[in-house]
C-alpha cells in the first residue's frame, strides 16, 4: 500500500500494470472515510486519455516515477465506469463492482477495514480525491478537465512498385533487295570480233551467275527508357474529435450569491 506522503510521486505519474506495461496516468487518489488510508487510484486510459478507470492500490508499489499495480492492462481498462462526481465518493454497490471485477472479496475486504478500526458495523465509503479534501481551511480548489488534443502515426496502406514483361507484336516494313537474271544480246562489231572468235567455232559451253537477296532480319535490344521510383508525401487533412471533460462546480448554502454560482457555467 501506497504512504499519504507518496502520494504527490503518485499522481499525474504514469501507471504500470503488473507486465511493468503503461496503462495510463494517475489522476487521482481515494481514501477509504473509515481508515483514511489510500484505497483506490483513477487511471485515464482510452483515446487521447478520455476515461478514467478505478485500480485498486492496497497492494501497489511505487517504483521509480511510476506507481505498478499487480493488475493487467486490459483488466483496468475494462473495469466499470464509474462516476464519483457527485460527491466524491464511490457507492456500495460501484465499490462491490469493482472488487468482484478485479477479483477481490468484497466481504473480507469490507471485514479487514472494521476490524483495524474497531468497528463491527457500517459501509466503508471511499473518502474524497486527493487534493479536493477539506484542508480545513475556508476554500476549496475548484478544477476542470481539459481536452489535450494529439495524434498518432499508425499504417494506412501500402503502395508496391513491382515491374513485369509484356510481349506486344511490332511490324516495320524495310526494303530488301534481290539480284534477277538479264539476257543481254550483242552484235559482233569489230570492237568485240577478237573476244568473240576466241574459242571453237562449234562447240557446247555453260556459264554461271550467282544470284543474291536480302531478306529482312530481326534482333532485340534492351535500351533503358525511364527510371521509375516509389516517394511518399505528406498532405494535411482536417479532422473534427470530440470528447468528454468534466468539471468542477460549486454552490453554496446560506449566502446572497446562491442563485449565481449555480449558473455559473
Amino acid at each position: 500500500m501506497i504512504t499519504r506522503e507518496q502520494i504527490p510521486t503518485v499522481l499525474d505519474h504514469p501507471v504500470h500494470d503488473a507486465r511493468g506495461d503503461k496503462i495510463g496516468d494517475a489522476r487521482h487518489v481515494f481514501f477509504d472515510d473509515v481508515t483514511g488510508e489510500p484505497e483506490w487510484v483513477s487511471v485515464r486510459t482510452g483515446m487521447f486519455g478520455t476515461k478514467e478507470s478505478f485500480v485498486p492500490i492496497h497492494d501497489a508499489d511505487v517504483i521509480e516515477d511510476h506507481l505498478e499495480v499487480p493488475f493487467a492492462k486490459d483488466q483496468v481498462k475494462d473495469a466499470p465506469n464509474v462516476d464519483v462526481d457527485a460527491g466524491g465518493h464511490l457507492s456500495e454497490q460501484e465499490e462491490q463492482r469493482l472488487y468482484e471485477h478485479y477479483g477481490i472479496d468484497w466481504d473480507a475486504a469490507w471485514q479487514d477495514t472494521r476490524s483495524g478500526t474497531g468497528e463491527t458495523t457500517g459501509t466503508a465509503d471511499i473518502g474524497q480525491a486527493a487534493g479536493t479534501a477539506d484542508t480545513g481551511e475556508n476554500a476549496m480548489t475548484r478544477s476542470e478537465e481539459e481536452l489535450h488534443i494529439g495524434v498518432e502515426r499508425r499504417e494506412a496502406g501500402r503502395a508496391r512498385l513491382r515491374k513485369y514483361v509484356v510481349t506486344e507484336e511490332q511490324q516495320y516494313t524495310v526494303p530488301v533487295r534481290h539480284e534477277e537474271v538479264r539476257v543481254e544480246r550483242e552484235p559482233i562489231t569489230d570492237a568485240n570480233r577478237d573476244s568473240a572468235m576466241s574459242g571453237s567455232d562449234i562447240t557446247e559451253a555453260e556459264h554461271d551467275v550467282t544470284l543474291y537477296e536480302e531478306e529482312p532480319v530481326v534482333e532485340t535490344r534492351a535500351v533503358p527508357k525511364e527510371r521509375v521510383r516509389l516517394t511518399t508525401e505528406e498532405v494535411t487533412d482536417e479532422e473534427t474529435v470530440t470528447g468528454e471533460v468534466r468539471k468542477e462546480r460549486m454552490e453554496t448554502e446560506g449566502t446572497d450569491d446562491e442563485s449565481e454560482d449555480r449558473r455559473r457555467p
